[in-house]
């Protein structure tokens, strides 16, 4: 083998091992960032002074990982390319011209991307928030620049796109108001009614497993409404975030225990009936038979 052909033999090699070198390079930037990402969650969760915060530093997190992973595997792919011979020039202008038409036929992509930037922006969803967008409610999992992963309370996972994004209504932020309507007969009292709930409430703040879900004393708004069978109360109580529901079935519990024990019936409905028996072959009206059963005998009327 002559000197000629063993340098050309030699280059390749070279080049190859230039290319790999940045392939190994670009993989240990990106454990790299991964782990610096990790300690600046870590220092900013140490100092964070609310779940609202520390939620806010998990999103940015994940976000900030996702663009460091394209970004260092962008840069490593085009080098490496160049390494081995492979002019890049041509492929970036093709790039940009391909991206010129995809940018005309994805729209709705680059939407997604600029709603999901401005939603982080301006701090509008977590991780772990609990929000109704597009007519969808649940748990936030997952929030991109692409998408928001919702799992709703049968278990159900919803992938939104941000560009279909236009209202957001976060259940999750500052405290909330777990609003309750109590029915009772026209016939009870409502100051009496009144007692029971302020009764209820006090019982139900002083509970250990409530104390700290219950910011507030309950706010009794006054008569909601008078329904067919009832008359609607209604009152409301300043709960921690995520906690309403809880206390709303906790305080409809409790108020059916002390109605029971106080004697006050739940609202039965009331409907006005009229029976017709019909009419025999001869045109005379049947004998029409109504049973009743009262202290378990029964008596029969016609």
């Amino acid at each position: 083998m002559n000197s000629d052909a063993l340098l050309a033999y030699m280059h390749f090699p070279k080049e190859l091992l230039r290319a790999i070198v940045i392939l190994i390079l670009a993989w240990l930037l990106m454990g790299l960032s991964s782990k610096l990402i990790r300690m600046f969650r870590r220092y900013m969760n140490s100092r964070a002074d609310s779940i609202e915060k520390t939620r806010r530093i998990e999103t940015l997190a994940s976000v900030l990982r996702y663009i460091a992973t394209v970004v260092i595997s962008l840069v490593a792919g085009m080098l490496a390319l160049s390494e081995l011979g492979i002019s890049i020039a041509p492929i970036l202008g093709a790039a940009g011209v391909v991206g010129l038409a995809v940018g005309f036929g994805a729209q709705s992509l680059i939407k997604d991307y600029f709603n999901g930037f401005f939603l982080l922006l301006e701090n509008q969803i977590h991780q772990g928030d609990v929000v109704e967008i597009c007519g969808k409610s649940g748990l936030v999992e997952d929030i991109t620049l692409r998408y928001i992963r919702l799992r709703d309370f049968e278990g159900s996972v919803h992938y939104i796109p941000n560009g279909l994004i236009t209202t957001v209504t976060n259940k999750s932020r500052g405290f909330a108001y777990a609003v309750i309507d109590v029915n009772i007969p026209y016939s009870e009292s409502i100051d009496k009614a009144y007692e029971i709930m302020r009764k209820v409430s006090q019982k139900l703040r002083a509970s250990e497993a409530f104390s700290a879900k219950i910011i507030d004393d309950i706010e009794i708004v006054g008569v909601q409404e008078w329904a067919a069978s009832a008359v609607v109360l209604r009152c409301r109580f300043k709960t921690a975030t995520l906690e309403q529901w809880g206390v709303r079935r906790e305080f409809l519990r409790c108020m059916k225990e002390e109605f029971d024990a106080q004697g006050i019936q739940i609202p039965y409905p009331h409907m006005d009936v009229t029976l017709y028996s019909g009419l025999d072959k001869q045109g005379n009206v049947p004998e029409f038979q109504l049973v009743t059963q009262r202290d378990k005998s029964l008596e029969v009327s016609k």
